[in-house]
């Protein structure tokens, strides 16, 4: 994958997937919280520990070097 695609690629993850996710995780933790019986503090921080995290991990290798310059790019004079 070019160094713009995986750029363009970024910036759709983080503009639309991520908020999607958000939408996600708060269902998720919503529909944990809406029955009669609440999970133990800990479990329930364990779990937004997780869901925090987890978004990240699939999509990890689209954002590593997307702060450097182009590698592709011909030199600058």
């Amino acid at each position: 994958m070019t160094y713009k695609s995986r750029k363009r690629l970024a910036l759709f993850v983080l503009v639309i997937g991520l908020p999607a996710y958000v939408v996600f995780a708060v269902t998720v933790m919503s529909g944990m919280m809406n029955r009669d019986i609440r999970l133990p503090m800990p479990v329930e921080l364990l779990v937004y520990i997780t869901l925090g995290i987890a978004w990240a991990l699939p999509v990890k290798w689209v954002f590593k070097g997307i702060g450097q310059p182009d590698p592709d790019a011909p030199p600058q004079d």
